[in-house]
């Protein structure tokens, strides 16, 4: 018998390729050059180690996001290896959609007394729509949830990055892929990713909540904020009398 697809498989590696801010800075190199580039290149262009690029070109072309072929050799020796993007991710965020979500983010603002409630549901809808159909295996660890949320918000764009110190963690979104419609309506944009992070959370049964999304501590970085659920509870309950 054919061997059959794996969807879930699929997903799962794309995700993981990725969940790495250096993995996904080396595909951006990849589609934005006009040549095949081979690893000194992006070495140079990265400032990577060799061997690091070496790894997370591994992890690229296994996940279906770039391909390998040995270049014509010009002189004795090893022929070089050249990598190029299987895609140039150009159907990521077209015009059409930020246009979109602009009239919708600004219908919201101007005709909800509480815009950034509905925004939030909105993302929580999304996220357990999307939750249920990916099989989210529910009750991992709080690491393993840190670890999917970072591969679900660098496939939507976010190039995601963990900042951990002791048990305390953040998640650093370095580029929103809505950025032109978050800055002019914060409330509703950011919120539906507050939503979608809280949402995700929830499918996987973290041990682990999302207090706060914290918009554009610089112009290109919003901040995420977690916490164990204990603790997060222990923030909303009210203060003693």
């Amino acid at each position: 018998m054919p061997p059959t697809s794996d969807p879930a498989g699929e997903r799962s590696r794309t995700h993981g390729a990725l969940a790495s801010a250096s993995r996904v800075r080396i595909l951006d190199l990849l589609r934005g050059s006009g040549t095949p580039l081979d690893v000194a290149q992006i070495a140079g262009r990265t400032a990577l180690h060799p061997n690091t690029v070496r790894f997370h070109l591994r992890v690229l072309v296994d996940a279906g996001l770039a391909c390998c072929r040995t270049d014509s050799p010009r002189a004795s020796g090893r022929p070089r290896l050249i990598y190029t993007a299987t895609t140039d991710g150009s159907d990521s965020h077209p015009e059409g959609f930020q246009l979109l979500a602009d009239i919708l983010a600004s219908y919201l603002a101007s005709s909800s007394t509480i815009p950034s409630e509905l925004a939030e549901e909105a993302g929580r809808a999304f996220a357990h729509r999307h939750g249920r159909s990916s099989q989210p295996f529910a009750g991992v660890s709080a690491d393993e949830a840190v670890r999917r949320v970072i591969a679900t918000f660098a496939e939507l764009g976010f190039q995601p990055e963990l900042d951990r110190d002791g048990s305390y963690r953040r998640i650093l979104l370095h580029a929103c892929p809505f950025h032109a419609v978050a800055s002019k309506h914060p409330d509703v944009v950011c919120a539906v990713h507050l939503g979608l992070l809280r949402q995700t959370l929830a499918n996987l049964d973290a041990p682990i909540e999302a207090t706060r999304l914290e918009p554009f501590v610089n112009p290109h970085l919003c901040v995420a904020h977690l916490a164990a659920a204990s603790d997060s509870l222990a923030e909303s309950a009210p203060a003693p009398t």
